[in-house]
């Protein structure tokens, strides 16, 4: 039996999936500075400061647990993301690329994740 791309997947605990926003239409996806989710309270910030769907690569980025796998399927939490989105990638999460140090953010952006999940 071939060796596949999922093989000992289910010994990690966490995956980073990385995706394509394909439903962001091309002349959406520019570099430029707004208030995250149109908040006037919360600074102007850059398409980098942000993690809109709105970027010029139209790439998405999360972290999700892993349930479970069956044969060549996943199962997850926490995906940030909309049914059928293509996924581009899928990396283990390794505790050594995680931060060594404490992470910072603005307070703005910890009032926008509050009720996120």
């Amino acid at each position: 039996m071939p060796t596949l791309a999922l093989d000992g997947i289910e010994a990690f605990s966490h995956l980073e999936i990385i995706y394509h926003f394909h439903l962001v239409p091309k002349e959406k996806a520019i570099a430029r500075s707004r208030h995250p989710r149109g908040n006037m309270a919360w600074p102007k910030v850059g398409s980098f400061a942000q993690r809109n769907k709105s970027r010029p690569n139209l790439l998405g980025s999360t972290i999700v647990e892993l349930v479970k796998k069956e044969n060549r399927q996943l199962f997850v939490k926490n995906l940030d993301a909309i049914h059928g989105t293509p996924v581009l990638d899928i990396k283990p999460v390794m505790k050594e690329f995680l931060p060594k140090f404490q992470v910072h953010q603005p307070e703005w952006a910890t009032e926008l994740m509050r009720y996120y999940w």
